[in-house]
């Protein structure tokens, strides 16, 4: 097994900060998966639920391994697929109860993957993107430059390579926008996955991108946390909470991964929401703050230049 150090002590510095800011704390459940089930190995599912910021906030933390990698696991190398591998790493989804505070996703992960007859092989992946209900375009600027910053140590070239994956990725491909195009979940981030070419560098990247979440997402639940609400946000931001599910269970690999490979379900599914809601052909007031999220926030762009 991987040395886990650096996830378990990530771990416990978000569920700190993200504490700091609700006021509850996080609970803690610690589980194993023995050497008879099809995954093996332990983690710490961290989750606070009902808080006075979040509704939802779960982090998790595991490190297993398996005797099949499945193909959800790398788009890149499919030769490697059925061989027993390490998977390392912290995961966490936060659904706000505010509708003017962003949902927010993070992964930082390390996979090995070891073939039979051959030498073994790692990679690692990860990332973070944030889906507004209500956007403000400071916010976005906030979440981009932190995230280019993280990445700015490891050359010019990973933010815009990473930014890209990360709106390649997160798209609902059954969805259209307004604009008749593919809807983005988000504004996306940062992305990641199958990467090892920085050598060793390749895990002092990773780790900057986890190690900067805290500085990305709580500026923005701070300014946010009080703007007044009424049953119109709510029941807009339960609309778009089942588009974050959908992805999830359609399109996201990381779940899906999770459960072709044994995992353990009430973890990989802490990152639904807690209440979400859909409605049939739902079209948004033209001129509404709920429209302004197709057309200014949803379309991909460069958030980091002037409009």
């Amino acid at each position: 097994m991987m040395n886990t150090n650096y996830f378990i002590q990530l771990q416990q510095r978000i569920t700190e900060g993200l504490s700091s800011v609700d006021g509850k704390t996080f609970l803690r459940d610690e589980w194993r998966k023995e050497a008879h089930e099809p995954l093996q190995g332990f983690g710490t599912t961290c989750i606070l639920e009902n808080g006075h910021v979040f509704e939802r906030a779960g982090v998790g933390f595991s490190c297993v391994s398996g005797a099949k990698l499945p193909s959800s696991a790398t788009a890149h190398r499919p030769e490697l697929q059925g061989a027993p591998f390490d998977a390392t790493g912290v995961s966490l989804v936060i659904h706000p109860r505010n509708p003017y505070v962003p949902t927010v996703h993070m992964n930082v992960r390390m996979l090995t993957a070891k073939p039979v007859g051959a030498a073994s092989v790692s990679w690692f992946g990860g990332g973070m993107d944030l889906t507004p209900y209500y956007g403000w375009r400071e916010d976005a600027v906030h979440f981009h430059q932190t995230c280019k910053d993280a990445l700015a140590p490891f050359g010019a070239d990973k933010y815009p390579r990473f930014k890209k994956w990360c709106d390649d990725y997160f798209v609902l491909k059954h969805r259209m926008n307004l604009d008749g195009k593919p809807e983005q979940r988000g504004i996306g981030g940062i992305f990641f996955d199958d990467f090892s070419e920085l050598g060793a560098a390749s895990s002092q990247l990773m780790q900057s991108v986890g190690d900067a979440f805290l500085a990305a997402y709580l500026p923005i639940v701070l300014r946010r946390k009080e703007v007044p609400y009424g049953e119109r946000e709510r029941a807009f931001q339960l609309y778009r909470r089942g588009r974050y599910a959908e992805f999830n269970l359609v399109w996201d690999r990381g779940t899906h991964f999770g459960l072709q490979s044994g995992g353990r379900t009430e973890s990989i599914l802490m990152s639904m929401p807690p209440q979400a809601s859909w409605s049939y052909q739902y079209v948004p007031e033209s001129g509404s703050l709920e429209a302004a999220l197709y057309t200014e926030f949803l379309p991909i762009q460069d958030w980091l230049v002037s409009p």
